[in-house]
């Protein structure tokens, strides 16, 4: 059990500050964003977008803790912190959340207390992206 709670906190994957991506990223473990991303990034454990950081896409991961800007829907399987600094403009489903003063939310808010919740909610979520995700294509395909 010691050693499942040490690698909570070791950084597998960090972008650094003067780094810029592209592209979608997939992580098995803590995860540090200090640099700038457009894609979704979707980590099997921690995650932490500093200060300086700017993502636009998706945020999936254990416990997340936003310093940074973040457009894109968050999901926190654990919990979340929105730091003074943190701006989020997105969706944001999660188990527990903690929300400095100062920070910016735009966007709507599932606290889920049980699993039965948390189940409904992420798959309301999943449903309504992928109406989403389909609408440019359907509206494409009236216009011709």
């Amino acid at each position: 059990m010691v050693q499942k709670k040490q690698a909570d906190y070791i950084i597998n994957s960090i972008i650094g500050p003067n780094t810029s991506l592209n592209g979608d990223i997939d992580t098995g473990g803590f995860t540090r964003v200090d640099g700038s991303i457009r894609g979704n990034v979707s980590a099997k454990g921690r995650v932490i977008v500093g200060e300086r950081a700017r993502m636009k896409g998706d945020l999936s991961g254990t416990a997340i803790t936003v310093g940074g800007v973040v457009f894109g829907n968050i999901i926190a399987e654990e919990s979340l912190v929105l730091l003074s600094t943190g701006l989020v403009l997105g969706d944001i489903i999660t188990r527990r959340i903690q929300v400095d003063d100062g920070s910016i939310i735009h966007g709507r808010i599932s606290v889920c207390h049980d699993e039965e919740s948390w189940v409904k909610t992420l798959t309301e979520h999943h449903d309504a992206q992928g109406i989403k995700s389909k609408l440019p294509v359907f509206a494409k395909n009236q216009l011709q």
